[in-house]
């Protein structure tokens, strides 16, 4: 692993697309995103 050195391009993290944020900051898309999580987990959680 190359050394950085601090203040240069490559020592700070990429920042986010503006596509990355918008998918983020979108609420009808993080709903859908948490149900189907639950959805995942309580199918799991029913076959033990």
């Amino acid at each position: 692993m190359p050394l950085r050195k601090p203040f240069e391009q490559s020592y700070y993290p990429p920042l986010p697309t503006r596509w990355t944020r918008y998918w983020r900051t979108n609420i009808p898309w993080q709903f859908l995103r948490f149900l189907l999580l639950n959805v995942k987990m309580l199918r799991m959680v029913r076959k033990h």
